[in-house]
């Protein structure tokens, strides 16, 4: 079991990728004892959808006391991040 995982989209996370990347999170957290990061390099855009993606893999994790990290964002999503508070539900490095 990792402890600590990782995971690269590589590419944007919208409506049209979040259904294979949602599977793809579920069986990474559910085969891992540790906090999640997620590297951002890669993503250009995030959507509405995107956004509820990472929000439920963070309360996913939460409920076992665990963390979601964003690491390699671009400026821009950083930004809607904090915008939208969303930097109080993972840490944005």
């Amino acid at each position: 079991m990792n402890e600590n995982p990782s995971y690269r989209p590589g590419r944007d996370i919208v409506v049209a990728t979040v259904d294979a990347m949602k599977a793809e999170l579920k069986e990474l957290i559910a085969s891992s004892t540790g906090n999640l990061t997620v590297d951002m390099s890669g993503v250009e855009m995030i959507d509405s959808k995107g956004l509820g993606l990472l929000i439920a893999a963070s309360n996913t994790l939460g409920a076992s006391a665990r963390k979601l990290r964003i690491v390699g964002a671009v400026p821009d999503i950083v930004e809607l991040f904090r915008v939208m508070r969303l930097d109080r539900h993972f840490e944005i490095d």
